[in-house]
């Protein structure tokens, strides 16, 4: 059952979003509620790869927190909230840590691309990510192994970095293995 917001019925697609009971897997794009199955066999084994080096590389180092999806990521008020598949938060970013999500620019994301979030992944999200202020992004072809890194130059997304079976970040100053 829907919750109500205070007795009347939800005026916007984000609090219908925010209406729909915990763990359910969709984000908010544009102003739309995409759903999504859970994960494939390749997507979880590289991710949950990612996740442990990650967390043993940023709580040695102390350089902030990571999160791995589905948590909400609230880019905006309005028209988007992601699941990332992996995020991490500087240390210095922390206040943008809240109970229910996060709210504001992760400082690093990371999409492993499926089937059906490849596009949403290449170019809506990553757009999003970009005028959100993301200083990395990166996407992670489970087929090919292939990861790409993106930073901001002058506000727009470059591509930096390309490896096969690494993520090399420029931000943590770290390599990755999937």
């Amino acid at each position: 059952m829907l919750k109500s917001i205070e007795n009347r019925p939800p005026k916007t697609t984000m609090e219908v979003f925010k209406m729909l009971p915990e763990g359910t897997r969709c984000e908010l794009i544009d102003g739309i509620i995409y759903m999504s199955p859970a994960q494939t066999i390749s997507h979880q084994g590289t991710l949950t790869s990612l996740t442990g080096q990650f967390y043993n590389f940023v709580t040695k180092s102390k350089r902030g927190e990571i999160f791995v999806s589905p948590i909400d990521v609230y880019l905006d008020n309005k028209k988007n909230a992601f699941q990332p598949d992996l995020i991490f938060i500087a240390k210095e970013n922390g206040s943008i840590i809240k109970e229910d999500g996060i709210y504001g620019a992760p400082d690093l994301v990371i999409e492993v691309l499926s089937k059906g979030t490849k596009e949403f992944d290449l170019t809506k999200k990553k757009n999003v990510y970009e005028k959100s202020g993301v200083k990395e992004y990166w996407v992670v072809d489970t087929q090919t192994k292939i990861c790409t890194g993106f930073q901001p130059v002058t506000k727009k997304f470059v591509e930096f970095k390309k490896d096969k079976n690494k993520i090399t970040s420029a931000l943590l100053h770290h390599t990755f293995k999937i």
